[in-house]
């Protein structure tokens, strides 16, 4: 693999990438001025951003201090939201385990929806790049992410309540997730999980900030796995039934 190589799936990546930003400017922005709201200071707000990296985390997190829940709480509600980032590092590890540790480490940084949900599906269509091409390709997607994930909650953070409500910031979130899930739904299993996710999720929404996602999620894996195993054992018998006749 040559070095104009990593570069043209960095720039294919970068191109997958900037549309992300539609969607992130708007969350990011309404974070900032949440957390100005909150009474955060410029340099807590930033700081936040920049560590925690996840915007529904964030939120929930906010939202909590702002009602002066125990920091343990906070803490641990964050964490089970973002337990999500666990299953994406694990489906990460066959396409991007062999990659130096300083790669690695920056792909852990910036392990968030957008990455894992464009560079898996690239992964999946492409399974002939090597990992320096993947690792190129996740920076790319990644790379007007999170620059526009600073700027916006800056920009949020320092308009703060002269944004009108009238602008409705947080539509973006929903259509961000409906976005990246689409597209993934190519088989049953998919089908099956999503659904599966949803009922459980809903059946579950009274329980603490992320605990139900979370319960949905594995609900959500298992339904997959189970069928993919269903699917996979159908194809033999069917055959084998075929070559009696």
């Amino acid at each position: 693999m040559t070095g104009s190589t990593m570069k043209s799936e960095w720039a294919r990546g970068l191109v997958q990438g900037a549309p992300f930003v539609l969607v992130i400017a708007p969350f990011a922005t309404l974070f900032g001025v949440v957390a100005a709201e909150a009474a955060l200071s410029l340099a807590q707000i930033m700081g936040f951003s920049a560590l925690v990296i996840a915007g529904s985390a964030q939120f929930a997190a906010l939202s909590m201090l702002v009602e002066n829940a125990p920091l343990w709480a906070v803490l641990a509600t964050a964490l089970a939201i973002n337990l999500r980032m666990a299953m994406y590092s694990a489906a990460l590890v066959p396409h991007l385990g062999a990659a130096p540790l300083w790669q690695r480490a920056l792909v852990s940084y910036m392990n968030f929806d957008q990455t894992y949900a464009a560079s898996i599906a690239e992964y999946e269509a492409r399974p002939q790049m090597s990992t320096g091409q993947k690792i190129g390709f996740y920076f790319g997607i990644a790379t007007p992410i999170v620059p526009a994930w600073y700027g916006c909650t800056l920009l949020g953070a320092l308009l703060g309540a002269r944004i009108p409500e009238s602008w409705a910031l947080d539509f973006a979130l929903p259509i961000m997730f409906i976005a990246l899930l689409g597209p993934m739904l190519k088989t049953a299993a998919h089908l099956l999980a999503a659904l599966v996710s949803v009922v459980v999720a809903l059946s579950l929404a009274w329980l603490p900030a992320g605990l139900g996602l979370l319960i949905a999620a594995g609900a959500a894996m298992v339904a997959g796995a189970a069928a993919e195993t269903l699917i996979e054992g159908a194809g033999p018998r069917r055959a084998e039934k075929g070559g009696g006749t």
